[in-house]
């Protein structure tokens, strides 16, 4: 007999979802991020910034020992990301040089790309969150409303509203389709190509060299480069930027 609050739909692609952790204090909040893959229908885990895992993240693990068992590790989180083609991250603090989107908006975005397209879902430390430098190998920011700005969401606590918001999708018909982005280190190179220009030509200094790097990440991470995109761009700051 089926359970009727079971959803076994899963139009929206979730083994295409990898949860990535950056640097976690918490052992006890790593398990309760698998309890909530495992209750929302996700499998992926990557941590970064963590060897391993200690006792303490298996016991908050109810019935979701699998999911850390098969979890992969990483140095840094641009490693985690390096082969995705959407990267999402969650953030609490209002950013000056990236925009930000609801969870809402985020999901109608998800919604927008085709079955094949790597996605990863980031969230930051416990205390500190993403940095603005970690905020850069994202394509999108986005943040989870809530009454007041403190306290903050726990760890796990966004992960697991993130998840069941995007569970809740399973069953809903895709939107129109955009090309697939390139994985991310591509994208990365491209933009760094730009940036390699732009400081040729002046237009970056030593005084807005940070600004300038972290609104053209956001920019072009909102863009999604695809392959016709880098194209495009690697032949406009080839040949129409040369040096006079």
């Amino acid at each position: 007999m089926k359970l009727p609050y079971v959803i076994s739909g899963d139009s929206l692609g979730r083994k295409r979802f990898y949860i990535v952790l950056s640097s976690p204090e918490n052992q006890e909040n790593i398990g309760l991020v698998a309890r909530a893959m495992k209750n929302t229908g996700f499998s992926h885990l990557r941590i970064a910034g963590v060897e391993k895992l200690e006792p303490e993240a298996f016991r908050t693990a109810i019935h979701s020992n699998d999911i850390l068992k098969k979890a992969s590790f990483f140095p840094t989180l641009e490693e985690a990301v390096v082969d995705l083609n959407l990267v999402l991250a969650s953030t609490v603090r209002q950013r000056k040089a990236f925009r930000i989107f609801t969870l809402d908006e985020i999901i109608e975005k998800i919604k927008s790309f085709p079955q094949e397209t790597k996605i990863g879902l980031v969230f930051g430390n416990e205390r500190t969150g993403l940095s603005d430098r970690e905020l850069r190998l994202a394509n999108f920011v986005y943040f989870i409303p809530q009454a007041q700005r403190q306290p903050s969401y726990n760890l796990a606590a966004a992960v697991l509203i993130t998840l069941y918001s995007l569970f809740r999708q399973s069953g809903s018909q895709p939107i129109a389709q955009s090309p697939p982005p390139l994985p991310r280190k591509e994208q990365e190179d491209c933009i760094r190509l730009i940036l390699s220009k732009l400081e040729k030509r002046g237009f970056m200094h030593e005084t807005n060299r940070e600004h300038v790097t972290s609104l053209l990440y956001d920019l072009f991470g909102r863009l999604t480069l695809s392959e016709r995109d880098r194209r495009f761009l690697t032949a406009v700051f080839h040949k129409g930027l040369k040096e006079d």
